[in-house]
């Protein structure tokens, strides 16, 4: 009797199918980080939890990701990408399906860490994508899938609004759980193994290390508006952050095969373009935090349009829309002038937009259009980050490298968060017996993203050694292209 055959598909047909199944997981893992964000003001009541735990909803998923993108990259670049890609997808859909299942605000904390580990989705999906294509498609691969975090939260943000107002909060991690079920499998079917590999030994000390220090770090950033910034705890948790990744990084210097390779760090090239990543991240953030807190304040201000969740999603929804239609462009930039050229531009960009922000945040169509012209900087930006370090560093480490990368924009996210909600807190008046911040503070909330983007375009333009991408040269595909680049580029 004739054993079955494994139905796999067709070398052409995966061809066709890789970028997109990579990017729709990198938009998947976009919506789980914002569809909770609709839910926050009704989850004390839907869990009896206070609102200081139900907080954790969002920290913890920061800080898992967080700690988690570099870790899942290294054990990429060591094990294989599309295995670890996989396991992040997997995780994610496990962490869902516990929100659809609980009420208990435990168990939803430890899901949503759990849906953490997806954040590490992009970079791993990016060092498949320099693995896989040949030059000539690399780079609007990339750019796309750079662009797919701005995309899922652009979409992820009404549609959660959605549910929540039609239907049981439950529904929409059901809805989150079926996707990310499809995501795995598609993954698992469509996407090759690459065989590029790092030899050696995992590092776990270095991993605990990097651990404990990004903890510290991010706890005390997150949580220092709640705690104060000069109690005890956040500044313990300061004091620990700079003794653990003291250590820790004599530890990596002193490791044969270390977590993050800091000579590589200390790199021009790579060095600079981590520190425009935690800017860029910065200012970008401050982009959607303080729209949907502008849209939604009452009217009684004077400012306030009170707007809905909802119709506060679909104000954020041509961002989105843009990063699709820009990425293509992001690409072109990149290849003809080299990506230095396009992220100096994008930072610049997101600067005008706080700009158009500043002048005037009290007509919706000028609101709009300012977020707008900040999402299409960050498309820009977001774009060229990855091909910066794909150029810069060893194809054996890029999923690692932009780990740290994505690490470097989730820092500056938090920061961000953390400066805006200080800005905010410090101009604001009592309206109704509630604070409620003032058209002032908002303008300078932009007016201080504004000038970190500034500091990300001077930081681009110090970026050594960039040019024209190295697709116009001799066509190379596959593993071997891969290789041959990661020679050049160290």
């Amino acid at each position: 009797m004739d054993q079955p055959v494994p139905i796999s598909p067709s070398p052409r047909l995966r061809d066709r199918l890789t970028i997109p199944v990579l990017a729709s997981g990198g938009i998947l893992m976009a919506v789980m980080q914002t569809v909770v964000v609709p839910l926050l003001p009704d989850l004390p009541r839907l869990t009896g939890a206070s609102a200081a735990a139900v907080s954790w909803t969002v920290t913890a998923t920061l800080l898992s990701g967080a700690v988690l993108t570099p870790v899942l990259g290294r054990a990429g670049d060591m094990y294989g990408k599309r295995r670890v890609l996989t396991a992040a997808l997997a995780l994610m859909t496990v962490g869902s399906v516990m929100c659809a299942l609980s009420s208990d605000i435990g168990v939803l904390i430890a899901a949503r860490a759990l849906q953490g580990a997806a954040a590490s989705v992009v970079p791993l999906s990016i060092s498949i994508l320099r693995d896989e294509l040949p030059p000539e498609r690399r780079g609007s691969a990339v750019a796309l899938m750079s662009s797919t975090v701005g995309i899922g939260a652009a979409l992820g943000l009404p549609l959660a609004a959605l549910v929540v107002q039609y239907a049981d909060w439950h529904t929409m991690f059901w809805l989150t759980s079926v996707l990310g079920a499809a995501g795995v499998t598609a993954t698992w079917w469509a996407v090759k193994e690459s065989p590029v590999r790092e030899p050696g030994r995992f590092d776990v000390l270095g991993a605990l290390g990097l651990a404990a220090g990004l903890v510290c770090l991010l706890l005390g950033v997150s949580q220092g508006g709640t705690w104060g910034w000069g109690s005890a705890r956040v500044l313990g948790l300061f004091l620990g952050t700079v003794v653990v990744l003291a250590l820790w990084c004599r530890q990596q210097l002193r490791t044969a095969r270390p977590l993050v390779d800091l000579r590589l760090v200390t790199r021009p090239r790579v060095g600079l373009s981590h520190v425009a990543a935690l800017l860029t991240g910065f200012a970008f953030y401050a982009n959607s935090l303080v729209t949907a807190q502008l849209v939604q304040a009452p009217k009684a201000t004077g400012y306030g349009l009170g707007l809905s969740i909802v119709a506060t999603g679909l104000c954020l929804l041509p961002g989105g829309v843009t990063m699709l239609l820009f990425s293509p462009l992001s690409a072109r930039i990149s290849a003809t002038r080299g990506p230095r050229i396009t992220l100096a531009l994008g930072a610049a960009v997101i600067a005008c937009g706080y700009a158009l922000r500043i002048a005037d945040s009290r007509d919706l169509w000028m609101i709009i259009l300012g977020a707008t012209v900040v999402a299409t900087g960050t498309t820009l930006a977001y774009s060229a980050l990855p091909t910066l370090i794909l150029r810069a560093v060893p194809a054996a480490q890029t999923a690692s490298a932009n780990g740290v990368n994505v690490l470097m924009r989730t820092i500056g996210q938090a920061v961000s968060s953390a400066a805006v909600a200080a800005v905010l807190v410090h101009h604001s008046s009592p309206l109704g017996g509630v604070p409620v911040p003032s058209l002032h503070g908002y303008q300078l909330a932009f007016a201080m993203a504004g000038a970190v983007a500034l500091a990300a375009c001077a930081s681009a333009l110090s970026i050594p050694g960039d040019g024209p991408a190295p697709g116009t040269r001799r066509a190379r595909s596959g593993t071997r292209g891969a290789r041959d680049e990661a020679m050049e580029g160290a």
